[in-house]
């Protein structure tokens, strides 16, 4: 969008984010989806024509890109027709491409004390222990506070996380114990003029900035691999063995909805697919029928 036309355009459009209060990445996600139509347009997004959305979905389909991208993209390009330039016969056009379900990818037990005893750092033990222990997402790990920690009450308060909600997660006297072993030893280098409760539990490279997403991500990489694990795994693993290992546990699935802050059921009820702990303790009727026979009673003629 380099024109005076596409600037303008571009301004109402995050004019109009803003105002919906979309979270901070869905904006710039918008930002970038509709960048990339109008440079494949090589022209203003409001001269585009009902040709030009199907051009752009069959390049998008043939690039290469996973369909999680090409629908978040199409997603983007429908807010701008639907939204700003209210062009409701463009918005018809716009199709999503129907995503395959995949269960999630989880660690045994085993694999996960392994992980945090080979943890390449203290700092990497105590955010993986907050991510399987609590079953917290890494975004909402590397942005908890001092005042986030409730000991009286053993909880952890997550604020404003994934939908902009707030919710409770437990917290274990684990890792309370490693919290307090890791504020002995953290940075305090931007802790000045900030009032203790604002104070980053993880504190970033950057002053007055938190971890990153990608920092945590390469300890959990570099531990894995001293792990000896050779599963795909990432960070997010670890929040799907929560789930899984809670659920083979006996917890009521309701409850492991409100700890994982899932709007819907049908998101949590995805884990009963691999808790292998408690499919493998199902009989199979086939085992059934290999046991003891049971003799009709014969029944007398009346």
């Amino acid at each position: 969008m380099s024109t005076s036309k596409s600037s303008t355009l571009r301004q109402r459009l995050i004019e109009d984010i803003q105002a919906r209060q979309l979270g901070t990445a869905t904006q710039a996600g918008h930002v970038r989806s509709c960048k990339r139509f109008a440079a494949f347009l090589k022209a203003c997004p409001s001269t585009a024509s009902p040709e030009d959305i199907r051009r752009f979905q069959h390049h998008l389909s043939r690039s290469g890109l996973s369909i999680i991208s090409r629908n978040r993209i199409m997603t983007g390009v429908k807010f701008l027709f639907r939204v700003t330039l209210r062009r409701p016969e463009l918005v018809a056009e716009i199709f999503h491409v129907r995503e395959p379900k995949k269960i999630p990818l989880v660690m045994s037990r085993d694999e996960v004390k392994r992980l945090l005893l080979m943890a390449v750092s203290q700092q990497a033990r105590v955010l993986m222990s907050l991510a399987y222990g609590c079953g917290l997402r890494i975004g909402e790990i590397i942005t908890l506070k001092a005042g986030h920690i409730d000991s009286s009450q053993n909880i952890i308060r997550v604020v404003q996380a994934k939908g902009r909600k707030d919710r409770n997660v437990m917290l274990s006297d684990e890792v309370l114990c490693l919290l307090r072993q890791w504020w002995k030893v953290r940075s305090r280098r931007d802790d000045g003029g900030v009032a203790p409760e604002e104070h980053w539990l993880f504190p970033g490279r950057n002053k007055g900035r938190h971890l990153t997403a990608r920092q945590f991500s390469r300890l959990f990489h570099q531990s894995a691999d001293a792990a000896g694990i050779t599963k795909p795994v990432t960070v997010h693993s670890l929040r799907h063995s929560f789930a899984t290992h809670l659920l083979e546990g006996g917890t009521d699935i309701r409850h492991i909805q409100a700890l994982l802050g899932h709007s819907k059921l049908d998101t949590t009820a995805r884990y009963t697919r691999v808790a292998t702990g408690t499919i493998a303790a199902i009989e199979s009727p086939l085992d059934q029928l290999s046991g003891p026979v049971r003799k009709r009673r014969k029944t007398r003629p009346k």
